[in-house]
């Protein structure tokens, strides 16, 4: 599995998680790298995403709430989420695309994916 992600688990709403991801087993090249989660009908829907000259594009559910970043030392990709809700809970999913210009959300062009990780929120 190419990308590892870490960092999710149990909190209440208005409380803070950071997700994690790790990159460093993806063939060396640029990527546009995101965020998505499962989604209630089980397709994968954008959270967020960075692409490899740093612009980001977010859900309109999470503007202002969430944040992506990456480490490129560390070869480490961040969600925090802040804020939370009951309704951002789900399986979070880190992806890569070989495209590194990337501004876009749909999950079909990126090419490597993550397990996912659980994030629940309660009320």
């Amino acid at each position: 599995v190419p990308l590892v992600e870490s960092g999710g688990g149990s909190v209440q709403a208005g409380g803070s998680l950071r997700l994690s991801c790790e990159t460093s087993r993806l063939p060396d090249r640029r990527y546009s790298m995101g965020w998505f989660r499962r989604g209630p009908g089980k397709e994968r829907l954008g959270v967020a995403m960075i692409n490899s000259l740093g612009a980001t594009t977010y859900a309109d559910s999470v503007k202002g709430r969430f944040t992506i970043s990456q480490d490129n030392a560390k070869k480490t990709l961040y969600l925090e989420m802040n804020r939370l809700k009951p309704e951002d809970t789900d399986m979070y999913y880190c992806a890569a695309s070989v495209t590194p210009d990337l501004t876009s959300l749909n999950r079909l062009v990126y090419n490597y994916w993550g397990k996912g990780i659980l994030v629940t929120v309660s009320s």
